[in-house]
């Protein structure tokens, strides 16, 4: 029951403090050491396609584990010293391994900057927390970008660390955030990690299989709740889940495509290069700025019923 309750109080931390900047936070110490056993390890491996790919195997087996390691082995000693000090450590990490409230803030800065400042500040409010080039996008392109990161986000950045702190605690939501943090630093499709990043790219699609398709029933399931077109939802993500080059990212991207009405996907810039990918979703109306609102209003309920369903499940186990 420790853990059941220890996640519930990182849920609520997360909804009321967010991701505070003073706060030292896991994922960073986690870049520091992709960076470091990257360099290592690509100095001392041949530099080959061969020597890349098993560098980056070392890397994706090496990290989580690690963490797992660590973490799993600092919880148990601070429960020895005192079960409430095991049970604060665990609620820290908890609160550290989501982000709803971080996502949500972030993405309603871009809302914000539609409205007050203009198109310039949103796209350098949108470039904080999406990895394609926003420099080009109008107003319609700014509002997509923003709701499918935060439709996407929902399934790695809350859904997925949500379930598997249920199913081992802070250490194990802490070893898939590892593993998530991996593939956003390595795990593209470029001259540099195309080998050795696979790997870890190859980990993180078979971390978020199954959650991603959990978070997309809850989202919509979050739809009918707030208002929003549950069954265009379903229907929606029945048709348009596979519309992504990632097995998992279109899963909550089309729940939230058809909840909403607007289309989402199509061709993205990355580090300048234009990439044509699938849509998700129709365009039954145009974007506006408020549909990043009603995505949060989603995010926040579909995380809500999502731990309530984690709880009962916790309670029962």
């Amino acid at each position: 029951m420790l853990t059941v309750y220890a996640a519930l109080c990182g849920f609520a931390l997360d909804l009321l403090l967010g991701d505070p900047a003073w706060m030292p936070h896991p994922v960073v110490c986690m870049g520091k050491v992709i960076s470091l056993l990257e360099t290592f390890l690509r100095k001392n491996l041949p530099q080959t396609q061969k020597g890349e790919f098993w560098g980056g195997v070392m890397l994706a087996a090496a990290l989580p584990l690690l963490t797992l390691a660590v973490s799993g082995t600092a919880c148990i000693l601070a429960a020895e010293v005192h079960p409430a000090l095991g049970f604060a450590l665990q609620t820290l990490w908890c609160w550290q391994a989501l982000a709803a409230k971080g996502l949500a803030v972030e993405s309603r800065r871009v809302c914000e900057a539609l409205e007050n400042d203009g198109l310039p500040a949103a796209r350098k409010a949108v470039g904080r927390i999406v990895g394609r080039d926003t420099e080009s996008l109008d107003e319609a392109g700014v509002i997509r970008a923003a709701v499918e990161t935060v439709a996407e986000n929902f399934a790695d950045g809350v859904a997925a660390p949500m379930l598997y702190m249920f199913l081992g605690g802070a250490p194990l939501a802490l070893a898939y955030k590892a593993v998530n943090t991996m593939d956003s630093m390595i795990g593209y499709k470029n001259d540099r990690y195309l080998y050795f990043g696979r790997a870890a790219a190859r980990l993180d699609d078979l971390a978020n299989y199954i959650p991603s398709r959990i978070a997309a029933l809850f989202w919509i399931l979050s739809a009918g709740v707030t208002g929003q077109n549950a069954q265009n939802a379903w229907r929606i993500w029945r048709r348009d889940r596979r519309n992504h080059a990632s097995p998992n990212s279109a899963q909550t991207e089309a729940a939230c495509a058809g909840a909403l009405g607007i289309q989402l996907g199509g061709p993205a810039c990355y580090f300048g290069e234009r990439y044509e990918k699938p849509t998700i979703g129709d365009a039954l109306r145009p974007a506006e700025p408020e549909d990043i609102r009603r995505a949060n209003d989603m995010l926040y309920t579909a995380s809500a019923a999502l731990m309530a369903a984690c709880m009962l499940g916790g309670i029962w186990r």
